[in-house]
């Protein structure tokens, strides 16, 4: 376990959201990530919440945006070096990312993510 200071943290998320590909951050809409400290439920790293990219339709218009919550306090618990944080961290933002783009938790881990 390391700890991990939550601005440092935040840090090390927007990081990870600088990693992903311009042309596809381009096609992300309507999203926000934010940090929070301890998940709804037991062993939850990140959670996706909304409506994936590719179940929107024309019917798609004035909703509240989808959000991704990156939980720093489990992340934290299963590391032991700020190296293993920085690669949880990208590894749990692109998961969430994944499910944005419609892609499920099977596939993800086929992937790697």
């Amino acid at each position: 376990m390391i700890e991990v200071s939550r601005e440092k943290f935040e840090e090390l998320v927007a990081e990870a959201l600088d990693t992903i590909p311009s042309d596809l951050a381009g096609t992300m809409s309507n999203i926000v990530v934010t940090v929070v400290d301890d998940p709804p439920e037991p062993n939850l790293l990140g959670l996706y919440t909304g409506i994936p990219l590719t179940e929107r339709g024309d019917w798609y218009s004035a909703v509240l945006p989808d959000r991704i919550e990156i939980y720093r306090n489990p992340i934290c618990q299963i590391c032991d070096t700020e190296e293993d944080v920085i690669e949880e961290v990208r590894i749990t933002v692109v998961h969430e990312i994944g499910h944005h783009f419609g892609i499920d938790d099977a596939r993800l881990h086929e992937l790697g993510w």
